[in-house]
């Protein structure tokens, strides 16, 4: 056995002894790296949240080259320059430095986010411990349900670019008054009602025609049968986006009702009268501004009379032109409510200076008129106005008409089932009478609706007018109330009962009535 030196044996022992502390130091620096990163022993303690502990960093951080052009690998925010005084750039919002912590990427490992919980930021408002989670991300859009369709709505019939929509409706009944005099006597009634309704259907421009007439036969007054007939042709041209021109031609045939004092007593048949014309609009849109003119021209002639005795009366005195002028300006408030400002202008000349009892009665109207119309959600639909008439006649005998005037047609779809229409005219009509200059007649009417089935139907209509003989102190008040129920059997094929009654009354004596209508329709449309 060799002998060790002395010196060698106690340089091992110190390099023994070295290694020892060396690799002790190690195991314990292993041990504790997890104190020395996060402050806390490796054993995880919900209540005590580790603290990330920033590392020194040595040298210059990467992308630091980059100045103010130059790419980024790291994809941090540039800090701002300097300003060119010298001043310091203003320090960065906490909300923008919450924005930028958040996106830059951890350089340390952190624990599950299920263990920690994350408290809201200090700008969010407190929520109650009831208060269900708040859902982040985009949420579609809630889109409208389609309107339902009628399933008794008539198809119509494809002829080219045109759908054409022709029905008949044949009615019989009775009319406990058809002459509407005081002591008037019933009689059985019959009506036989075509119509047609065509609409384009082109990505630009549209054409309407809408064509309805009847005839009303009466059993035991024959000498009361009259026709009726009355077309309006609508087109629309698109010029521009915003500018359009509307073109109608309109017709009339028809007779004096009976009861009217401008209905003549003794004659064989009610005498016929014919009115035809049209009017070219101009509508131009400044946004939400819209600005319209409306030309028109209408002639109304009417035929001779014959009486009972064989002989007949000339009515040329009665044929007359009248030219009209409308403008219009509207502006649209909010979707679907457009309040407007109408003024209409008309001349009535007629064929004869002088009619049948030497007075002059030619005239010029003027009628200004404010109001609105509505669609409001599809709920409310429709047009309302008021104004006022004022008619200056040529004839210095006659008294000028004027007064208070009301339009409108306002559709309130209450339910799904019921719906509630409301009707409002005034009109100034020509007068024969003696003394009186014309009558200024306002109708109000009121109409409701409900579907007790898809094929079942019932209404209820209430209607009120006033007359008003302008030179004269006659004044009648008419009152009108019906009920109706409708069967749809199919699309092509319904079925209506309606019964009414009429009635006036009048200020002067022997010009009241009562009348009382039932009626029963089929109707065949396609």
């Amino acid at each position: 056995m060799a002998r060790l030196r002395p010196g060698g044996a106690g340089a091992a022992f110190g390099f023994g002894v070295c290694a020892l502390a060396v690799i002790l130091g190690a195991t314990v620096a292993a041990a504790q790296s997890s104190t020395d990163i996060f402050g806390a022993p490796d054993e995880w303690d919900p209540d005590n949240p580790p603290k990330l502990i920033k590392k020194p960093d040595f040298g210059n951080p990467a992308g630091s080259g980059a100045g103010s052009t130059g790419f980024i690998s790291t994809n941090k925010p540039r800090k701002p320059r300097a300003k060119p005084n010298g001043a310091a750039p203003a320090p960065p919002q906490p909300a923008a430095a919450e924005a930028r912590t958040a996106a830059a990427p951890l350089q340390q490992p952190q624990p599950p986010s299920s263990l920690v919980p994350m408290p809201p930021p200090s700008y969010a408002p407190a929520q109650p411990p009831s208060a269900a989670p708040e859902i982040t991300g985009a949420i579609p859009p809630k889109r409208k349900p389609k309107p339902a369709l009628d399933p008794y709505e008539p198809l119509g019939i494809r002829a080219g670019s045109f759908i054409l929509r022709p029905a008949i409706a044949l009615t019989g009944g009775f009319d406990s008054n058809p002459d509407r005099t005081p002591a008037g006597t019933g009689s059985s009634l019959y009506i036989v009602a075509p119509e047609l309704k065509v609409q384009s259907d082109w990505e630009r421009h549209e054409l309407r025609a809408d064509l309805r007439g009847t005839y009303t036969g009466y059993g035991s007054e024959s000498s009361l049968n009259a026709p009726y007939f009355q077309s309006t042709v609508d087109g629309r041209i698109d010029w521009t986006r915003r500018t359009q021109i509307k073109l109608q031609n309109r017709f009339l045939l028809a007779t004096d009702n009976p009861g009217s004092p401008n209905f003549q007593a003794g004659v064989a048949k009610p005498a016929i009268y014919t009115t035809f014309g049209g009017s070219a609009e101009l509508v131009h849109q400044f946004n939400r501004l819209e600005l319209s003119g409306k030309a028109g021209i209408d002639r109304t002639t009417y035929q001779d009379s014959k009486l009972v005795d064989g002989s007949s009366v000339n009515n040329d005195d009665r044929n007359l032109n009248d030219y009209a002028l409308e403008l219009r300006g509207s502006y649209e408030l909010r979707p679907g409510v457009k309040p407007f400002v109408d003024v209409q202008g008309d001349r009535r000349l007629h064929d004869l200076e002088f009619d049948s009892l030497g007075v002059r009665r030619d005239s010029t109207g003027l009628s200004p008129r404010l109001g609105t119309s509505f669609e409001l959600t599809r709920l409310l639909t429709g047009e309302v106005s008021v104004g006022y008439v004022q008619r200056h006649y040529q004839d210095p005998t006659l008294e000028d008409l004027s007064g208070p005037i009301a339009q409108g047609s306002l559709l309130w779809l209450a339910t799904p089932l019921t719906s509630m229409k409301l009707t409002l005219n005034s009109t100034v009509y020509e007068s024969t009478e003696t003394n009186v200059s014309g009558v200024l007649s306002r109708d109000a009417g009121i109409e409701v609706d409900h579907a007790f089935r898809d094929w079942l139907v019932g209404g209820v209509k209430l209607g009120y007018g006033l007359d008003d003989y302008v030179g004269s102190p006659r004044e009648d008040r008419r009152f009108s109330a019906g009920a109706e129920l409708t069967y749809k059997m199919n699309r092509d094929v319904q079925l209506k009962g309606e019964l009414r009654r009429e009635q006036r009354r009048s200020n002067e004596t022997g010009n009241d009535y009562d009348a009382n209508i039932f009626l029963l329709t089929l109707r065949l449309q396609r």
